[in-house]
């Protein structure tokens, strides 16, 4: 962990959704990464703070599709390892304890959302951490709909008139075909 903060003081980890048996990344997490910029990454930096990704699928997978995307940003695989259960991004209660989203499994099933202790599943996240001499600090991680604040996009759409253009979005009938839930951006989604 304390390489990946590539001499900087402060690390932000995007935990890209990618199981090892899939070929790419899931479409929302493709989504949020498409629309971060040279910009961004040169303006973090200013600040001692830097920006990568990881996943759970071997580097070669994750190689091929930054490739195909065109990504430069630093794309970093902990296949076989504990990261992502640790950071509570990979969950599968045969392997590790479920927590999503800092509720424990009884409140997720009191939240509906006990398909989450069902199987294994990959989940979005930010993690924060703070570098001071050796010693590193996790500072902050955020999931599901927090993630958001990493595109653009959305925020954007929330300030028009026709918003999102999403399904669950009131009042119905803004516009003539609503898109689903699922942050992908394509056309015709």
């Amino acid at each position: 962990l304390p390489d990946l903060f590539a001499g900087r003081r402060q690390l932000v980890i995007q935990h890209v959704m990618f199981d090892p048996s899939w070929d790419g990344a899931c479409k929302s997490c493709t989504a949020a990464v498409d629309e971060l910029s040279a910009g961004l990454m040169a303006h973090l930096g200013s600040r001692q703070t830097t920006y990568v990704l990881v996943s759970r699928a071997p580097l070669a997978k994750i190689e091929a599709y930054r490739a195909e995307r065109g990504w430069q940003l630093p794309w970093y695989s902990s296949f076989g390892s504990d990261f992502n259960y640790d950071f509570h991004v990979t969950l599968d209660s045969s392997l590790a304890p479920v927590e999503f989203n800092y509720r424990g499994q009884e409140e997720l099933v009191q939240a509906g959302l006990s398909w989450l202790l069902e199987g294994s599943s990959e989940q979005p996240g930010i993690s924060c951490f703070l570098r001071d001499g050796d010693a590193v600090y996790h500072t902050y991680s955020t999931f599901a709909r927090g993630t958001e604040q990493l595109g653009g996009s959305y925020g954007v759409l929330d300030m028009t008139a026709l918003g999102r253009q999403e399904e669950w979005e009131e009042p119905k009938g803004r516009v003539d075909t609503p898109h689903g839930a699922e942050p992908s951006f394509s056309v015709g989604d």
